[in-house]
């Protein structure tokens, strides 16, 4: 199964956990990446619409809204929902004073 991760948190968070957890949390996320996990940083949101497909108008900035900043996503493959939770719980953000989501993805095929 695949699964769509989004991690929230802020600097504030990150710099009262202790260094060596997120040294740790660090080298975790580089573990994820090495067994194949795509993962990256947020960049700046652009929201895209094209109503009754009229014409496309693209915004700049989040739509979603949330107390802490999405810090970044990633797409990850487990055998269960309870595997990818685990599998993100020692990452920075949840380490950190953040949160990860994780989302089941599933497929679209029509």
């Amino acid at each position: 199964m695949k699964f769509v991760t989004i991690g929230y948190g802020d600097r504030e968070g990150y710099d009262r956990t202790d260094a060596s957890i997120r040294d740790e949390a660090h080298a975790h996320d580089q573990r994820l990446r090495a067994a194949g996990v795509e993962m990256g940083i947020a960049g700046s949101p652009v929201q895209v619409r094209n109503h009754d497909n009229a014409g496309t108008t693209a915004e700049s900035g989040a739509f979603l809204q949330a107390s802490l900043p999405v810090a970044g996503f990633a797409i990850i493959e487990a055998d269960s929902l309870e595997e990818a939770v685990e599998l993100v719980s020692h990452t920075p953000c949840a380490v950190a004073h953040g949160v990860v989501e994780v989302w089941p993805l599933e497929s679209a095929q029509g």
